[in-house]
C-alpha cells in the first residue's frame, strides 16, 4: 500500500527528529515512551501521535508542521511584504 506524500514527509521529519535527539532511545526518553514505540512509528511509517508533536518540536527544532501537517498547517508568513512603493517613505519635514 502506498503512503500519501504527507505521511512520507512526516516520516522523514520524525527520522530527522530522531537524528537530532541522538537516537531512537534518546527521543523515546524525552517523550516518556519506549524505544520500540519510536521504532514502530518509523518502521510502519505511522504519524507521530499528536500528544508528542509539540514536545518533539521543542526538543529537536523539527517543526510541528513537518511532523504533522494534518494538525498544524503552514501559517502565513508573519513578514509584511510591501507592495506599495510609498510604504516606509518618509515625508520631508519643513
Amino acid at each position: 500500500m502506498s503512503i500519501p506524500a504527507s505521511d512520507e514527509s512526516s516520516t522523514a521529519a520524525l527520522a530527522q527528529a530522531v537524528a537530532l535527539a541522538g537516537s531512537q532511545s534518546a527521543l523515546a526518553r524525552l517523550l516518556g515512551v519506549s524505544q520500540n514505540a519510536v521504532s514502530k512509528w518509523l518502521r510502519e511509517k505511522r504519524l507521530l501521535p499528536a500528544e508528542h508533536v509539540l514536545r518533539v518540536e521543542a526538543e529537536t527544532g523539527v517543526s510541528r508542521h513537518d511532523l504533522r501537517a494534518d494538525l498544524y498547517p503552514n501559517e502565513p508568513n508573519d513578514e509584511v511584504i510591501a507592495t506599495d512603493p510609498n510604504i516606509g517613505r518618509m515625508e520631508p519635514t519643513r
